[in-house]
């Protein structure tokens, strides 16, 4: 039996959608689980499963549970004789957006050489904003439909073409996002975008577009893809859907295409996942007009981690493939080496 740790919570705009998530979690992996909630002040408790539940979080009743502290190795619990380990075989990073998706987690638990699902630093960085994701892609040679970033300190937009998108560089869920049909609703839609974040993207609003989500992660056999969705068809999908969306249990029907357009889907995701991203279950959205694809994000911890779109959830978690530490031999050779020199040092 695989015990796998989920990290969940975190000081972040999206901290309840991943409590959300990680209650989904206990319907969907049958392995053995162990669940570790990160608090708005970035305190750890270990959460018994049978206490699972949005109101311990939002009552504040979590802070009775025990704290946990990180250390080389693992996690630790004090008790009256001292801190005691607890006992799992991988973590996996169930936070959505600031702490889990930005790095925060990843540079905490690769630090303490605690093995995880999920982003790595550097991925992290080229998904997190969605400026830099778009720039990745293209320069990787993935398309992405047109961009430009402006910033707080200057909303100029030049030559605006209507309708658009505004979106926060730094937020997932559609918190934020606004469509811009006019000229009269540019103003409010930056504010309301500029209150999430410093830096804004603004792309066009293509009518007639097709949008498909595809997720995968490499295990010992090769990347596994998941079946292709085409998600439900509204302008776009605002918070509220998305946080329904993020307890998703239950698979859902495979879009009906072209095997050429699923090939071409896949060798697009494979793209953007090696190597940056080995280690996580990632979901990317993908934009598909007149035939060509284009990327619209990567979802680096997808909600509920797209466990709906796979046909074995399971055995992926449990065969996927993990990066590990690289070991140095410090033997200080070189300080040794002075000091013989010199005499002192």
């Amino acid at each position: 039996m695989y015990k796998i740790a989920v990290f969940f919570g975190g000081m972040s705009y999206e901290h309840e959608i991943s409590i959300v998530s990680a209650i989904a979690m206990k319907k969907v992996i049958n392995q053995e689980l162990v669940f570790v909630f990160v608090d708005p002040s970035r305190e750890f408790y270990l959460i018994p499963n049978d206490k699972m539940r949005s109101t311990l979080f939002s009552t504040g009743e979590y802070k009775k549970e025990p704290k946990l502290e990180l250390s080389q190795g693992g996690i630790y619990k004090r008790g009256l004789f001292g801190k005691s380990k607890v006992e799992f075989d991988v973590a996996l990073n169930l936070i959505h957006g600031g702490d889990g998706e930005d790095g925060v987690i990843a540079s905490l638990l690769n630090f303490f050489d605690i093995p995880f699902i999920g982003p790595r630093v550097e991925a992290s960085v080229l998904s997190f904003n969605k400026y830099i994701t778009k720039v990745y892609a293209q320069a990787i040679g993935v398309k992405t439909v047109d961009f430009i970033k402006i910033n707080k300190n200057n909303r100029n937009i030049t030559n605006p073409k209507y309708p658009m998108i505004i979106k926060p560089c730094r937020l997932g869920s559609s918190i934020g996002v606004s469509v811009v049909k006019n000229e009269n609703e540019l103003d409010f839609a930056l504010d309301v975008a500029f209150e999430f974040d410093d830096d804004v993207i603004v792309e066009p609003f293509l009518n007639g577009v097709k949008e498909y989500n595809l997720a995968g992660a490499l295990t010992r056999s090769g990347i596994v893809f998941s079946i292709v969705e085409e998600p439900q068809k509204v302008e776009f999908l605002d918070f509220e859907k998305k946080y329904l969306d993020f307890g998703r249990s239950e698979t859902v029907t495979s879009a009906d295409l072209s095997k050429e357009l699923v090939e071409s889907l896949q060798e697009n995701f494979s793209k953007i996942y090696l190597p940056k991203f080995i280690g996580a279950i990632i979901r990317c959205d993908f934009f598909v007009v007149d035939g060509e694809v284009y990327l619209n994000e990567i979802n680096p911890i997808p909600g509920s981690m797209a466990n709906y779109l796979f046909e074995d959830f399971n055995s992926l978690i449990s065969t996927l493939t993990l990066p590990h530490n690289k070991k140095i031999n410090i033997n200080y050779e070189y300080v040794n080496k002075i000091k013989s020199a010199k005499g002192k040092l």
